[in-house]
């Protein structure tokens, strides 16, 4: 049976209402004049003067950054080189390694933080800043290679041939010809990779240390005693943060084209 345009339209709305009304919710409540109540008491920008001058937020707010963008930066070049290297080079191995980035990706976290935890202690690898690091480009990196590769089978090989006729070194081609094709799926990759460091619990859980707290983690142990209207600034401040990066990227690629 098909269906009408009014009918596909509500459909629509219901779904992007079901997604995005918990969104406002918290972003509403985060101005609320209450500490527990979820009746509306008054506006108020009280809980983000809060925010402001706690310290310790802050910090934490610091270490994600940290981890985020040194993750996301390590785990785009590494992802992009991968992606390449299957599309234009033939080696022993290569449709496994292809398939291994798959399984990656759909791996439960729960699973990938026991592992890593339990190679860590193999390794002596002391919980902190270094073992959050390196677990984050460990997961961020499949998702940047499929990002990129899905961009790069597109391009035509014949490009890489006539750079080659005209004495172009596989550096050469790899700088002034991949890396400009390739860059919408890298900065997307990037983003992409950016997103899941800011956010990820599970894993973060397993192999962060008492010395060295991320936000989500923070955000995990103040929620359990109850919500507060402080989290609730929070989150909305991490979603202002998001949107504006996800613009400016928008703008960046309208500038470039």
């Amino acid at each position: 049976m098909k269906l009408s345009n009014s009918t596909k339209s509500i459909y629509t709305t219901l779904i992007y209402l079901f997604i995005y009304i918990p969104i406002f919710i918290v972003i509403i409540f985060s101005f609320n004049n209450a500490s527990r109540s979820l009746l509306w008491h008054g506006f108020t920008f009280h809980w983000y003067k809060i925010l402001w001058h706690d310290s310790a937020i802050f910090t934490v707010v610091m270490h994600s950054l940290t981890i985020g963008i040194i993750a996301a930066s390590i785990a785009t070049i590494i992802g992009t080189l991968t992606a390449v290297n299957l599309f234009r080079y033939k080696f022993c191995g290569k449709q496994l390694l292809h398939g291994l980035l798959f399984i990656l990706i759909v791996t439960p976290d729960i699973v990938m933080g026991i592992s890593l935890l339990i190679l860590y202690n193999v390794l002596k690898v002391p919980l902190g800043f270094w073992s959050l690091l390196l677990a984050h480009i460990t997961f961020c990196i499949p998702f940047v290679a499929v990002t990129v590769y899905s961009r790069v089978i597109t391009l035509d090989k014949s490009i890489f041939e006539a750079a080659r006729d005209l004495g172009a070194n596989d550096l050469t081609i790899f700088g002034k010809i991949v890396i400009p094709l390739l860059l919408p799926a890298i900065l997307a990759g990037w983003l992409l990779s950016f997103t899941l460091s800011l956010d990820d619990v599970i894993i973060s859980y397993f192999v962060s240390g008492p010395g060295y707290e991320i936000l989500p983690l923070k955000i995990y142990s103040m929620v359990r005693m109850g919500i507060k209207p402080e989290i609730n600034a929070l989150c909305t401040i991490m979603l202002i943060l998001t949107f504006g990066i996800v613009i400016i990227s928008q703008l960046a690629f309208r500038k470039k084209q």
